[in-house]
């Protein structure tokens, strides 16, 4: 059964920043609660509870709410009015629409001096014979009854009738609650047969599927598969139609296992729709002969590029800007990269092999792309890499570029004298005297130069 979870009750309270010590009023209608608990430790200073169209059967744990102003359990399966002594400034109760046939279970109400206005409408006992009487005369305190002032002239008429009354109440609901007892007999019945219905289909379904059955048909999986979905459907088709057609009584019992059926289907729905979104997550990446596929199944733009001053390949997958980066999972592998967007596969082989461990995956903070980068395998552009690297450095630092292009010219010269570069090492020897700075690899050139 459900029963009130603290979890609900936060949910239900965003108008107090979701804080349940100090609240004075939730709505908990509507959540197909099945036990009224916990709230008269968590929620101590309620003032206003709304119960109303949930399946509980019992009014109980909320007399120790000594706040408690209004409290509506209107449209539940409630059969008895009790527990509410505690509920010291009761000033309203909405019982509209429940099972209450045992109307003497008002007397417990005598003790709530505060309680203005009752609601009995929708219940058995207000087909009784001398229904509003019998409650004008046992409660002197209320001033309302199903929303009809009791003025002084009926309260007086009713107190003089009241011991009559009061013996034809109970005749009225001794014949009630025989009456109650039959429906539940003969609710645990049906319930019995339900079950039993079950049984056999499940063991027909078995039957079935039995190895026996199978070997008969020498056919393919898929019209086996077609015939047992139709025959399901069908079944369930006229499962539904006995169900909804079948009279039965309006009970407590009749109402909780009408809900209980519509709960079933609904999850049946939902594990066939899982199923089905399983089966059609099979997709072909790689076949059995162990070929890579090209697959694009989030159908996302994207462009591959080759760039070779870095010896890398660079790929631009142009996911939705918005989408979180958690929904993301790449894979770089040696000859291909495959990414799974929201479960989905993007595959693409690579023109040539890179390094996986080497890779790195980022988002762009302007447009949203995935962009990974995945350094080739086959190191050939070193020699540029080393002259970028140096370039790179020389705009830090013009004194080292000064250095380096030296030693180049010092490196590549063939004829000194065709050349008129005669001064550059006495600039590098004056940089050495005046330049003493906290550059490490200038005095190592300088010697360099010497040699």
């Amino acid at each position: 059964f459900l029963s009130v979870t603290e979890d609900l009750v936060r949910r239900r309270a965003e108008h107090n920043n979701c804080e349940i010590f100090s609240l004075e009023e939730i709505s908990l209608h509507q959540q197909e609660i099945e036990k009224l608990e916990h709230l008269d430790k968590w929620c101590r200073d309620l003032k206003i509870l709304y119960l109303q169209n949930n399946l509980i059967p019992k009014i109980e744990n909320v007399g120790k709410l000594k706040k408690l102003e209004y409290l509506n359990v209107a449209l539940n399966n409630i059969e008895r009015i009790e527990n509410l002594e505690g509920c010291e400034e009761l000033k309203k109760l909405d019982l509209t629409a429940n099972f209450i046939g045992e109307l003497s279970s008002i007397e417990s109400l005598r003790y709530n001096i505060h309680l203005k206005e009752l609601f009995l409408m929708g219940n058995p006992c207000t087909e009784f014979e001398g229904y509003r009487q019998f409650v004008v005369a046992t409660l002197h305190q209320l001033k309302y009854l199903d929303s009809k002032e009791i003025d002084r002239s009926e309260r007086i008429k009713a107190l003089q009738n009241y011991p009559e009354v009061k013996w034809k109440i109970r005749e009225q609901e001794q014949a009630y609650l025989l009456k109650r007892a039959r429906e539940k007999e003969e609710a645990q019945r049906r319930m019995q047969e339900r079950k039993d219905d079950k049984q056999k289909q499940m063991d027909s379904k078995l039957g079935f599927d039995s190895p026996d059955s199978t070997q008969e048909k020498p056919n393919p999986k898929a019209e086996g598969n077609g015939a047992q979905e139709r025959c399901r459907t069908v079944e369930n088709d006229d499962e539904d139609r006995k169900f909804w057609e079948e009279p039965t009584p309006y009970t407590p019992e009749s109402r909780l296992e009408t809900h209980r059926y519509i709960e079933e289907k609904r999850r049946a729905k939902d594990n066939k729709r899982e199923s089905k979104n399983r089966e059609k997550t099979a997709w072909t990446l790689v076949t059995a002969e162990g070929k890579v596929l090209n697959v694009n199944v989030p159908k996302l733009h994207f462009c591959l590029k080759d760039d070779e001053e870095n010896n890398q390949i660079i790929l631009d997958l142009a996911v939705y800007r918005h989408l979180d980066t958690s929904l993301l999972d790449v894979d770089v592998q040696p000859t291909y990269i495959r990414v799974l967007v929201k479960g989905k596969p993007f595959q693409l082989v690579l023109p040539e092999e890179v390094k996986p461990d080497s890779s790195s995956a980022k988002r762009s903070q302007t447009t949203g792309h995935l962009v990974v980068t995945m350094p080739k395998a086959k190191e050939i552009i070193l020699a540029k890499q080393k002259v970028s690297a140096s370039i790179k450095h020389s705009d830090c630092n013009t004194q080292q570029k000064t250095t380096k292009r030296s030693g180049q010219v010092e490196k590549l010269e063939v004829d000194p004298s065709k050349y008129s570069f005669p001064d550059v090492t006495k600039i590098i020897q004056e940089k050495e005297q005046t330049g003493k700075g906290p550059i490490n690899l200038l005095p190592q050139k300088v010697t360099n130069v010497k040699k």
